[in-house]
């Protein structure tokens, strides 16, 4: 049970960072590839993470499955999240997916933010830009690319 009320914890995290996604993207769009190096991507925890990206977390969920920290830099704002696993974080990007944004993805972990934060980010922590389109409106967003309904998009 103590398993399932943690789970239930990280997709109501997922829904508060993909509505926040939701609010920072405005429009969605193209991959992230302007910047000219990538460096290789960043690990470590959500503190060591934030520093690589020139954050000062401000920690809003601290369990043992999920940390999530709000940031504010000179990039813009954004959420970074870190998970315990590999399994954790494919869930939570499988549900955040849902609502559509752009998502700077590592090895456990995920920085959400306007489309531009999150390519100033991968200039500093690496990673894979990942930008899902809104499924649950009703509506056929344009700019996105909807191959089917898997949640992954290859990058």
């Amino acid at each position: 049970m103590a398993q399932q009320q943690e789970w239930r914890r990280i997709r109501a995290a997922a829904a508060v960072l993909a509505g926040f996604a939701l609010l920072t993207a405005c429009g969605g769009g193209a991959d992230g590839d302007d910047g000219p190096t990538v460096p290789p991507t960043a690990s470590g925890t959500l503190e060591q993470i934030a520093s690589k990206a020139h954050c000062e977390p401000n920690v809003q969920t601290d369990a043992e499955e999920l940390r999530q920290a709000n940031c504010n830099t000179g990039d813009g704002r954004y959420v970074l999240a870190t998970f315990a696993t590999d399994r954790g974080q494919r869930e939570w990007i499988n549900e955040a997916n849902d609502y559509g944004g752009s998502y700077l993805v590592g090895r456990k972990w995920v920085a959400v933010g306007d489309p531009e934060v999150v390519a100033a980010l991968r200039g500093r922590l690496g990673g894979t830009v990942e930008t899902a389109s809104p499924h649950h409106s009703g509506k056929s967003g344009s700019g996105g690319s909807e191959g089917g309904h898997s949640g992954h998009h290859g990058s």
